[in-house]
């Protein structure tokens, strides 16, 4: 017996937006109950803001945190807020 614990399938808790275009200094964080959105310039950080709002809402909608999704329907709900 090797001691080791058998891992569980890791799930999301959250939604984590990298912004990597940001060359005008200032340093740009959003944090929100299920997201944190770091970095890009001004015109990327706002549509990673909506984007996660999007996402949120959609999310409390539906009753489920991005912990309920599978990998499936975190790329489905994505593009859907993407658009």
């Amino acid at each position: 017996m090797s001691g080791a614990s058998p891992r569980s399938p890791r799930r999301a808790v959250g939604l984590l937006g990298l912004g990597l275009d940001g060359t005008d200094g200032h340093r740009r964080v959003t944090r929100g109950e299920d997201f944190v959105l770091l970095g890009g310039s001004r015109e990327t950080h706002e549509r990673m803001q909506d984007v996660a709002a999007r996402m949120s809402e959609s999310l409390h909608r539906k009753g489920k945190t991005y912990g309920d999704l599978s990998a499936r329907e975190f790329e489905e709900l994505a593009r859907e807020s993407l658009a």
